[in-house]
């Protein structure tokens, strides 16, 4: 019974995560490719609530469910949601579980900001950026001039502003459903 619960609790998550995936915009300073979102929100939620794993399930699956309805044939781009939402709460929750007050929180989100920004300007430099050559004909993107120009001028603040954006959405919806929170946590196994 504890598992269907929990079952469906991470597929209500996972949901919300998915339809505000649908819900993102494109920053005006930069390419329209990288859009803004607040589909880690649920996630980060479901990681504090119940355990980090939970966090990574929601990524999972709301970004299953992206390809699924939305998907253009490689999935590139959902596996860098993935990686980011993942770079972005892991951290977040780590903190969080370990002290469980406002410092920590604010710890782990700065630290979840910082990590997904750098890990995605390495992860794009080496692997995102050479498989959007491949898999869509951007030879361009194999230079590694425009690889590195593109992960610093780009990638690294646009990773930024999204962290604060999350930040930004989280922070409020977390002191107000704080109680909740605590009544509902469940102890994680990290």
């Amino acid at each position: 019974m504890k598992n269907t619960q929990m079952l469906v609790k991470l597929s209500m998550f996972s949901s919300i995560a998915f339809i505000l995936m649908l819900l993102n915009f494109p920053l005006p300073f930069l390419p329209d490719y990288l859009k803004i979102d607040f589909s880690d929100v649920p996630a980060l939620l479901a990681a504090i609530l119940f355990s980090p794993m939970a966090g990574v399930i929601v990524e999972a699956l709301k970004n299953i469910l992206y390809y699924l309805f939305r998907g253009n044939g490689i999935p590139i781009g959902e596996l860098s949601n993935f990686i980011a939402g993942c770079a972005f709460i892991l951290p977040v929750a780590y903190f969080y579980h370990k002290r469980k007050s406002k410092n920590a929180l604010a710890k782990g989100l700065i630290t979840g900001t910082i990590t997904m920004a750098l890990l995605l300007v390495v992860l794009n430099y080496f692997l995102i950026l050479p498989a959007y050559a491949w898999f869509f004909g951007m030879d361009y993107m194999l230079d590694p001039a425009v690889k590195w120009y593109t992960a610093i001028a780009f990638i690294l603040p646009f990773n930024v502003i999204k962290g604060l954006f999350i930040t930004a959405l989280f922070l409020p919806l977390f002191i107000k459903l704080k109680p909740w929170i605590q009544q509902n946590q469940v102890q994680p196994r990290l």
